[in-house]
């Protein structure tokens, strides 16, 4: 086969496998997915709202939650309305370009959401271990370099991953068994050497978060290291509890997008990792605004604010 032959891409369409195997329960996904959808979006914009309106929650760290919350508004806005079309009408099929589209923004949204989990660690230990500098080190200036840097690095490091990926020539097979379009189950319908193409894969998706991921263990560590040294228990308890919150949300992200990326897919790993990616492209954007503002007595003060003049209105 002639080189200009190997690199023509002459699949045009790939059709997303998603759950097709459990025909009896598309209504049933359909409705879990749309209740999760709703109430994700209504959740995070409340956050984000209430970021903007409540004066006592202009800071560094309801800033970055301010963020996180726009992050996860797209986030979920990536994925789940292409997954409800498919439940609701059957119809899996997504084109090349839209393939790429979506995977170009999601690894981004991935990427800086990865990037942002750091940033808030950074402002956590700076608050707890250095609690005398917290005001120099993060003022308004720092706050928008954090967050500016975690988009911007989010969005251009994947661009690699995508340019690369839409180099690939794909032959014959189209279906993706996944419920979108992922990195590692896309660059396995490639006419390339497909094992290769996955640890290739595998390996870009682990580099693009360790860096992120090993300075928010490190903060942790610093963190929990100085909070021990906290003589009085209820000293401990009041100081965790700042960070408790984000300390769970990287915890389920981390731990499920490095499982998911770490190991091959194999037939006995492959519908366990999809259940996996459920938790952290669904669940997690979900869960955010319920662990910040039920663990939050700043946030739940603001919502009460917010409830209070709705109800004397």
């Amino acid at each position: 086969m002639h080189l200009d032959q190997q690199n023509e891409t002459s699949v045009t369409e790939f059709l997303l496998l998603g759950f097709g195997t459990l025909p009896d329960l598309q209504t049933l996904l359909f409705l879990l997915f749309l209740v999760i959808y709703v109430a994700t979006m209504s959740g995070n914009i409340l956050i984000v709202l209430l970021v903007v309106a409540d004066p006592h929650l202009h800071t560094p760290m309801y800033f970055f939650l301010g963020k996180l919350s726009c992050l996860e508004i797209c986030y979920s806005s990536t994925i789940l309305p292409q997954l409800l079309v498919g439940l609701l009408t059957g119809d899996r099929a997504i084109s090349f370009s839209g393939c790429l589209t979506q995977l170009y923004f999601f690894g981004s949204l991935v990427a800086t959401e990865c990037l942002l989990l750091s940033a808030m660690s950074y402002d956590r230990y700076v608050a707890i271990c250095h609690p005398l500098h917290y005001t120099t080190r993060m003022r308004g200036r720092a706050w928008l370099q954090l967050a500016g840097g975690s988009w911007l690095g989010g969005f251009l490091g994947n661009a690699i991953t995508t340019l690369s990926v839409s180099q690939l020539s794909f032959c014959d097979h189209n279906t993706i068994d996944h419920f979108f379009c992922d990195l590692i189950p896309l660059v396995k319908l490639s006419c390339d050497d497909p094992q290769l193409m996955e640890t290739v894969a595998s390996m870009l998706c682990l580099i693009f978060p360790l860096v992120p991921f090993l300075l928010t263990v490190t903060s942790y560590i610093c963190i929990i290291t100085t909070i021990l040294r906290i003589p009085s228990t209820r000293g401990r308890q009041k100081v965790f509890s700042t960070c408790s919150s984000h300390l769970i949300v990287v915890t389920i992200y981390y731990g499920t997008l490095l499982i998911v990326y770490m190991f091959p897919t194999t037939d006995l790993l492959g519908n366990f990792k999809k259940v996996l990616s459920v938790a952290y492209t669904v669940l997690t954007p979900l869960a955010n605004p319920l662990l910040y503002s039920l663990r939050n007595k700043e946030v739940k003060e603001a919502l009460r604010k917010v409830s209070r003049k709705f109800i004397l209105q």
